[in-house]
């Protein structure tokens, strides 16, 4: 594993690394996480405002290297302080209608300030994720070749779903019965896979999910788990457990001006080594699967 010494890959002359390699590619995505976009003033170095530029960066981005998809991984929107549903909203339909601006399909990790004071499903009706079911917090589907698992860790350890700030930001877990969803769905596709969760899927801190063993468990099972892609602790980080990478994204919110953005683009080669490219503050990584 390393991380790749710097060079500039895009017409927006924004710093990256690995410079797309492409006879090879196979497939390119975009990843960007906890962008926490909230029409209200700066609170603990989290500048809320700021996200909207910062998001217009990745997608002009995303469009000029013509990805394949592009997901965010969770933590969307913030709210004001006191919040009000209706301006809790506005800003997600704020940040969503310029995450739409992205040419192609658009998918979204649900995380537990998604639904600080909305509800999931108040949350999911106003966001779009191509060809997926509008009440699905949980989902599956294919893009040249490679499966993708999309998971919701938004539930209190009695499984009741997280719901208008009803939750513990560091004693979350997914439940059972989405257990067993991801075990069969995983049993059921021939493809390579990578998976998404907003929450860690590895660490002990209160940033990972409490049952992640019982999840990496079943994605080790399956033998086709290729990495996963997460969000939530800003600072970022990374693991390889039982074969499989593990990947957390720096969070767009943290910090002000462009420099303190983040975000990257994944690229899956034929042989099933990825790529990930990071941008401002990302981190680039090789992964090697031999």
């Amino acid at each position: 594993m390393k991380t790749s010494a710097i060079a500039g890959i895009s017409s927006l002359a924004i710093t990256g690394c690995f410079q797309p390699s492409e006879p090879k590619t196979n497939l390119r995505f975009g990843i960007v996480t906890d962008s926490h976009y909230a029409d209200t003033d700066m609170r603990d170095n989290r500048y809320y405002r700021e996200s909207a530029d910062k998001m217009t960066e990745c997608i002009d981005l995303m469009n000029d290297q013509k990805v394949d998809f592009l997901i965010e991984l969770g933590d969307f929107k913030d709210q004001d302080e006191p919040a009000v549903e209706e301006r809790t909203i506005s800003h997600l339909k704020t940040i969503e209608q310029i995450f739409q601006k992205f040419n192609g399909p658009t998918y979204h990790v649900i995380g537990n300030h998604d639904v600080d004071s909305l509800s999931k499903e108040q949350f999911m009706e106003n966001i779009t994720n191509t060809g997926i079911k509008t009440k699905s917090t949980y989902y599956s589907f294919d893009r040249k070749g490679i499966h993708f698992v999309v998971l919701d860790a938004n539930f209190l350890p009695d499984g009741t779903p997280y719901d208008h700030g009803n939750f513990v930001w560091n004693n979350t877990v997914i439940p059972q019965s989405q257990l067993d969803w991801l075990a069969n769905d995983l049993d059921k596709t021939k493809l390579p896979t990578i998976a998404f969760c907003h929450q860690q899927l590895w660490g002990s801190s209160g940033t990972c999910v409490r049952n992640a063993g019982d999840v990496r468990n079943i994605l080790q099972k399956s033998g086709k788990v290729l990495a996963s892609f997460d969000g939530h602790e800003h600072n970022g980080g990374y693991k390889f457990v039982e074969g499989i990478h593990y990947y957390t994204l720096k969070g767009v919110v943290v910090g002000s001006g462009k420099e303190n953005n983040t975000y990257a683009i994944v690229e899956v080669l034929p042989d099933k080594n990825i790529i990930v490219t990071g941008y401002r503050k990302a981190e680039s990584r090789d992964f090697s699967q031999a």
